[in-house]
């Protein structure tokens, strides 16, 4: 006998208000007199408007611990659970748009409220938000020749993706039918198709500009900070990096991606026609609630096409406060000091992508009063400030960082910010303006604080002008934070009692009695992680390491002076933050290098 959910029992019609709050009543969800209220006042609510939709307007705490507010998800998921349905959190990022639109058409979706998420070889996954209509379900089986599994998903996704994914596959079939798959000029592998027009596409064309629309909307949305659009031989990719990983967004047809392309060049003020050398752009856009975006271009031409790279910056990380950023006040006392000085070099280390671009530019914001002058000299700019005044490095005008550094100092300056040292003449110039009586900011690619005293000296510069200058280093490194919605402690195994000790090995750090982990909700995407953090080790330059500097003394003395001298290494400021439960292991110990004592 097959097993029929309690669903198959009921009779075909529309879930109602009263049906609702019975159930919720009957749970112990909300209080009976509640229920009683708002069945009353059905009458003022749109006939279309979903029971559940009417009940997540009340904005109700759950009477059961820990007394969580009911939101349009938690009732969903209440729901299927009552229904004996599986419930599905329709997360965009892991639905193919253009396989579950062929599913059925637009019109047939709205009709039933319906949407498919997932198609198999033998099965498709169609989410609902009413658990007793099935009328659609035969049908579509039989049509297809597949099996349907019915979810349950939350109405207003279900509302909200039927529009965004056929109009999306719409717009993407009618920018395809405009020519054939070109793969662009610069294609390694020329594919000669025989009776193909090879049409180009036209950037403005309407469905293209949709698409692009549709696709930073989209990014702002999922909280990316990079969308990459990656030619392939015969298929364009997307993908977004979010919280430092990347993720597959879609596959759009090549030539439609060149179009893409096109159309945000033009926006960027790039040379269109030029594909066979990279360009760099920007444009200013705004989000649907009216937040302005900064987006950084790049393009570089691949074997099979251009591949285009934007950044996002969002304005709003610059009115973080340093707490924000993840200095612990010990942190934020030492990097104080540091940057309040009249004079001197303060460095900010670490690989790209550790953050020291919004570490500089925070500390920018907070330094650029009305009474001081910042001039900063940046390859590129990454995001426009108002409140500094900003050079962009130009190589073809012989404009590099120290010839910036050396205009800056005609220009009246107080603080500095100087993109990168890369070479002797940027280094020697920073060391002048210094000299001079100015606070230079910087950043060097080394691993550690340390290693930026000896990476100084390597390109040249005098240990008597390091010394005379430097105020001290800041190396840093980003980790992805659990998300506080549904991390979870737990007592510390003994397995995971070691790993805390070779992290921390060879410094002693109380082991923690709980550990936090991740676990993985709706907030997160159901990574079990939501936003990152700094984690920081900050060097003060002292009388007894200018000393070692004096003396040409080797890396290890150098490293074994910064921790007598009280700078936690990066593993250490990250052990606090797994001890906090801000993060894990896991993610310190992939981002952070081990110590090192002589």
């Amino acid at each position: 006998m097959s097993h029929r959910s309690p669903s198959e029992n009921r009779e075909e019609h529309r879930l109602t208000l009263g049906e609702v709050l019975d159930g919720l009543n009957a749970d112990g969800l909300v209080p009976a007199v509640e229920a009683e209220r708002l069945k009353r006042e059905r009458r003022y609510y749109r006939g279309d408007t979903h029971p559940l939709a009417i009940v997540a307007e009340q904005k109700w705490k759950s009477l059961l611990p820990p007394g969580k507010t009911l939101t349009l998800d938690a009732l969903t998921e209440w729901l299927a659970g009552r229904c004996g349905l599986p419930y599905l959190h329709i997360d965009p990022l892991r639905i193919d748009f253009s396989s579950v639109t062929e599913v059925m058409s637009s019109a047939y979706a709205t009709r039933f409220r319906i949407l498919a998420t997932e198609v198999k070889s033998g099965e498709v996954v169609v989410a609902t938000a009413e658990p007793w209509l099935r009328e659609w379900e035969k049908e579509l089986a039989r049509i297809l020749g597949k099996d349907i599994r019915r979810v349950l998903a939350n109405p207003s996704d279900i509302e909200r993706y039927l529009v965004e994914f056929y109009n999306l596959a719409r717009s993407v079939k009618r920018a395809a039918q405009t020519g054939e798959g070109a793969s662009g000029l610069t294609n390694f592998e020329q594919l000669v198709e025989l009776g193909k027009a090879n049409r180009q596409f036209d950037a403005n064309d309407q469905h293209i500009v949709h698409i692009v629309d549709w696709l930073w909307q989209y990014a702002f949305d999922q909280r990316a900070s990079d969308i990459h659009m990656e030619p392939r031989r015969e298929i364009g990719i997307v993908r977004f990096r979010i919280d430092g990983v990347l993720h597959q967004v879609y596959q759009i047809p090549i030539g439609v991606m060149n179009a893409m392309t096109s159309r945000i060049k033009i926006l960027g003020r790039m040379d269109v026609v030029e594909k066979r050398r990279p360009q760099d752009g920007r444009i200013k856009t705004r989000t649907s609630v009216g937040q302005e975006v900064e987006l950084r271009l790049s393009t570089l031409p691949t074997a099979f096409g251009e591949k285009l790279v934007m950044r996002i910056f969002d304005p709003e990380v610059l009115v973080r406060d340093f707490s924000g950023l993840g200095f612990s006040e010990e942190d934020n006392r030492r990097w104080q000091q540091m940057t309040t000085q009249p004079n001197g070099i303060v460095l900010v280390t670490g690989p790209t992508g550790s953050g020291k671009t919004t570490t500089l530019y925070s500390t920018l914001k907070q330094l650029a009063t009305p009474e001081v002058n910042v001039c900063t000299i940046e390859d590129p700019i990454e995001m426009v400030e108002p409140s500094f005044n900003q050079v962009q490095v130009q190589p073809a005008l012989e404009m590099g960082f120290a010839q910036g550094v050396r205009s800056f100092l005609r220009q009246d300056p107080d603080i500095i910010m100087v993109g990168e040292i890369r070479d002797f003449e940027t280094a020697d110039m920073a060391i002048q303006a210094a000299l001079t009586g100015h606070l230079v900011l910087t950043t060097l690619h080394t691993n550690d604080a340390p290693s930026a005293i000896t990476r100084l000296l390597d390109l040249g510069l005098p240990n008597y002008l390091l010394n005379s200058t430097l105020l001290g280093v800041m190396a840093q490194r980003l980790v992805r934070t659990l998300c506080p919605h549904c991390k979870s402690p737990a007592a510390a195994t003994p397995e995971e009692l070691d790993a805390w000790d070779a992290m921390v090995a060879p410094w002693k750090a109380n082991r923690p009695a709980m550990l936090y982990h991740p676990v993985g909700c709706l907030e997160c995407r159901m990574t079990g992680y939501l936003g990152r953090i700094g984690i920081y080790e900050i060097l003060l330059m002292s009388p007894e390491l200018k000393k070692l500097v004096a003396g040409n003394a080797d890396l290890a003395r150098l490293r074994e002076m910064t921790y007598r001298e009280g700078m936690k290494p990066l593993r250490i400021s990250g052990a606090v933050k797994v001890a906090a439960g801000v993060t894990t292991m896991e993610e310190v110990m992939k981002v952070a290098p081990p110590q090192q004592v002589a």
